[in-house]
């Protein structure tokens, strides 16, 4: 599957089709899709009185698009590998668009939760741009092009909640949800005026059987893991969604393994390296997690606690900001350290750097600046490994599996979230302190979710070092693969 002669494809590769403003304009649509997950945190405590409904029912607005984009993630990418990775990227922030909308147009529960659903939909934007950088850029602008779409996903969410903050402390709340709107049209414009369409497709046939398993068992975990504090992990639903959760990815696994065309390719997920790579992933996932759960609780707690900094939520969203930023300024670094000695050490140095971050974090939770310089080491190192990340999966996988394997791996780093949030929340749950008529977590239980931070982060440095060893530097495997089109 070469690139067609007077082809978009074959005019980026030879720097006609000015490389670096493809990444730039993939780069802004990640962030603008990571942005909507962080949109609706300065909202969540007054959604139940925008929305005139219990706070259990508001969280649906946050659930809803943490499901919607498990499931559109894995199918959006093989879609993509099928019919076209630029044509699916139009889609997704299509669908970004429009649910933004619906959001910026409504006043009850019921249509926020659609349009919420709509905007998870879009969360295949980051794995479709590292598919198509892969396909277009020359090899030699590849690493460092790849690091910053993968660090997208962690940019645009500390980015967005600083503003987000600001927009909710000054404007109407619908304001947020048109703002996510005219960024993602903006980004749909520039994909559609610079970003060319790769003509590398794999063909075939798309596996609705296996889509819906898989979309079924996702949810069900999800589920789990998001809902199981609230319901209770010994509540019937929460053992049966678990039980049926089980139930459907041993069928799916069987389904999956019989079909020549499947949703996933099975035998490729199992290989060593990228197997490993999508577990290191998920811990990844884990720990970049673990400081946005902490430190806006320490930032907003009264002083009057002895530990908390009573801060307003615009100050939380300056304080995370920096880490967004230092991810992004270590995308060429991270891309440097993998051209000279391989993504494998990449991971393993954002996984020291990172267990160093939360590691200081156990200590250093008393002031304002405190917090900005854990969370931008934390931010180094997440920067550094997310950067390796695409380089281990695409050096592992035909090209016509792109980007069905790096919405895989991005699908596991959102499972990683998804359980950091279940674990903090049932850590603080326990270890509390009386405040006047409330309780509210400890300085020990904050203390505690920093160290097992810090331990997610040796686990992902375990696991990396199992990864295979490569003598040839990044861009040679690719070159080879692009060869073997």
């Amino acid at each position: 599957m070469r690139a067609i002669p007077g082809s978009a494809a074959e005019a980026a590769v030879h720097g006609d089709r000015r490389p670096q403003l493809v990444v730039l304009v993939l780069a802004f649509a990640g962030i603008s899709v990571a942005m909507t997950q962080t949109t609706v945190i300065p909202l969540v405590p007054m959604l139940p009185g925008l929305l005139h409904a219990s706070a259990a029912d508001t969280a649906w607005a946050v659930t809803a698009t943490l499901l919607a984009g498990a499931v559109a993630t894995p199918v959006v990418g093989r879609l993509g590998d099928m019919y076209g990775k630029r044509r699916m990227l139009l889609l997704s922030l299509a669908m970004l668009v429009l649910g933004s909308v619906v959001c910026g147009l409504s006043s009850s529960l019921a249509l926020i939760v659609v349009g919420r659903i709509m905007q998870g939909l879009s969360s295949g934007v980051i794995a479709l741009g590292i598919s198509i950088m892969r396909d277009e850029l020359p090899a030699d602008r590849l690493g460092s092009a790849t690091s910053l779409m993968s660090a997208s996903l962690g940019v645009g969410g500390a980015l967005g909640l600083p503003a987000a903050a600001f927009l909710a402390e000054r404007t109407d709340w619908h304001v947020l949800f048109w703002t996510s709107a005219v960024l993602g049209a903006l980004a749909a414009v520039l994909v559609l005026r610079v970003v060319p369409e790769s003509p590398v497709r794999s063909g075939g046939r798309f596996d609705p059987i296996g889509a819906l398993g898989l979309s079924a068992g996702l949810i069900c975990l999800l589920l789990v893991v998001s809902k199981g504090a609230s319901w209770g992990w010994g509540s019937a639903t929460t053992l049966g969604l678990a039980a049926a959760g089980i139930a459907v990815f041993g069928a799916w696994g069987w389904w999956e393994r019989r079909l020549a065309e499947p949703l996933v390719d099975l035998r490729t997920l199992t290989r060593r390296q990228v197997l490993l790579t999508n577990i290191a992933s998920a811990v990844f996932g884990f720990a970049m997690f673990a400081q946005s759960l902490v430190f806006p609780q320490v930032l907003q707690l009264p002083t009057a606690t002895g530990y908390g900094l009573g801060q307003t939520m615009l100050v939380v969203g300056v304080v995370m900001a920096p880490s967004g930023l230092v991810m992004m300024a270590m995308s060429p670094v991270s891309a440097r350290i993998s051209r000279l000695r391989g993504p494998k050490v990449t991971l393993m140095v954002g996984a020291v750097v990172v267990a160093a971050g939360y590691g200081l974090g156990v200590v250093f939770l008393a002031h304002v600046w405190q917090l900005i310089a854990v969370s931008s080491v934390i931010g180094a190192g997440i920067g550094l490994a997310y950067g390796a990340m695409p380089a281990l999966i695409m050096a592992a996988v035909p090209v016509s599996e792109t980007a069905a394997a790096n919405s895989l791996n991005t699908l596991m780093r959102s499972i990683g979230t998804s359980v950091s949030s279940a674990v903090a929340g049932a850590v603080l749950a326990q270890l509390t302190i009386s405040f006047g008529p409330a309780t509210v977590p400890s300085q020990t239980g904050f203390q505690v979710i920093m160290g097992i931070g810090c331990l997610a982060a040796v686990a992902a440095l375990s696991i990396a070092a199992f990864l295979p060893r490569r003598d040839e530097p990044v861009e040679a495997v690719l070159i080879t693969a692009r060869a073997a089109r």
